[in-house]
């Protein structure tokens, strides 16, 4: 998983439009912009939760890349650190696909158990 999130963040750099820092990525957030955020592994504490917080009220997901931000710049071909982006627009990239399997399966786990407790009670 860990290949394909990589060139699936890279793809959307490359085909799409995305915006990289703290700043920007609260103000998108704000707007409603964005398709999903992406936060390196060892972003501040706080800062994580206020970018999980923005992102939960505008219904947009987060992705928490697995390696650092100098290896998040690497994989969008920074010669920077990236501890936060916003994917705009995703282009040709499947990032989001990628990122919403699992949620669909938990949700789905959830909605039978729901449905199992109410077939129980009456």
């Amino acid at each position: 998983m860990a290949m394909d999130e990589r060139t699936e963040i890279r793809r959307a750099v490359d085909t799409g439009k995305v915006s990289f820092g703290e700043r920007t990525a609260e103000k998108n957030m704000l707007k409603g912009l964005g398709e999903i955020v992406i936060v390196s592994s060892n972003i501040k504490h706080l800062i994580k939760e206020r970018i999980e917080h923005y992102a939960k009220l505008s219904e947009i997901p987060v992705l928490e890349f697995g390696g650092t931000a100098k290896e998040l710049g690497s994989v969008c071909g920074k010669p920077f650190p990236v501890q936060i982006m916003v994917v705009l627009n995703k282009g040709k990239s499947k990032i989001i696909e990628a990122k919403q399997e699992p949620e669909k399966k938990s949700k789905t786990k959830k909605n039978a158990k729901t449905a199992r407790k109410a077939r129980k009670k009456r």
